[in-house]
C-alpha cells in the first residue's frame, strides 16, 4: 500500500483529490493538511511515502515547501495550476520527483504517484509537451546543440530518466543514449547533474 499524504490549502480541492485516491487498491489516503508547517507535522506521524504538495500554500512564502519535505526524507509530487519554467525548474531543482498539474485525470495522479514511488519521475504530459516545444524554438547560434538534443536535455533537467524520454519523445531508448552521450561531449560534462548545471550557467535551459 503506497501512503499519500495531501498538502493542499482549498478544502475542496483536497477533498475532491482525496477521494480520487481512496478509490485506487493500492493508494492510501495517510493524511492531508492546509500549510506546509502542518503538512511536515503530519508526516513525522503518518510517515508518508509520497507526499502531493501544492506550490502555492500560505505559508510559502516563507518556506520552501518542496526542499523542507525532501530534506525530511519525503519523495514530493508537486500539484500546481502553475507551469512557468520558473516553477516547474525549481520544484525539480528542490528535489521534487513528480510535477503534476492540477485539472489532471485521476488516471494521471495515481500513475505519478506509482511511478515516484517506485523512485521514478513523472512530467504531467502537458508539461513534458512544453518543455520539448521549448527547447525546439531558436536559440541562437552560441547553442552547438541540436533542437532534439536541447529537447533530451530539458527532459533530463527535469528529471526524466532514459526510458521516460525516449517515450516522451517517441524515440528508442538506444537513440536517447545517443543524444545524452552527445550532450555530455558537447557540455564536457561526465553525469547528468552536471550536464544540466553547465546547460543553465551557458543559459541553455
Amino acid at each position: 500500500m503506497i501512503k499519500v499524504l495531501i498538502v493542499e490549502d482549498h478544502p475542496i480541492v483536497r477533498e475532491g483529490v482525496a477521494a480520487v485516491l481512496q478509490r485506487e487498491r493500492d493508494i492510501e489516503v495517510a493524511g492531508v493538511a492546509g500549510t506546509i508547517e502542518d503538512g511536515l507535522r503530519t508526516a513525522a506521524s503518518a510517515h508518508p511515502d509520497v507526499v502531493l504538495l501544492d506550490l502555492k500554500l500560505p505559508d510559502a512564502d516563507r518556506n520552501n515547501g518542496v526542499a523542507r519535505f525532501v530534506a525530511a526524507g519525503r519523495r514530493v509530487i508537486v500539484f500546481t495550476a502553475y507551469e512557468t519554467d520558473e516553477d516547474v525548474f525549481g520544484a525539480i531543482k528542490d528535489g521534487a520527483r513528480g510535477y503534476l498539474l492540477k485539472g489532471s485525470p485521476a488516471a494521471d495522479i495515481a500513475t505519478a504517484i506509482r511511478q515516484v514511488h517506485a523512485g521514478e519521475s513523472y512530467l504531467s504530459p502537458r508539461i513534458a509537451a512544453k518543455l520539448v516545444k521549448d527547447a525546439s524554438a531558436p536559440r541562437g547560434r552560441s547553442s552547438r546543440l541540436s533542437a532534439r538534443e536541447r529537447g533530451v536535455l530539458r527532459l533530463v533537467a527535469a528529471g526524466l530518466s532514459n526510458r521516460q524520454i525516449a517515450g516522451t519523445l517517441s524515440i528508442s531508448e538506444r537513440t536517447v543514449k545517443f543524444h545524452v552521450t552527445a550532450l555530455f561531449n558537447k557540455l564536457g560534462a561526465d553525469n547528468r547533474a552536471q550536464a544540466v548545471a553547465l546547460a543553465a550557467e551557458r543559459g541553455l535551459l
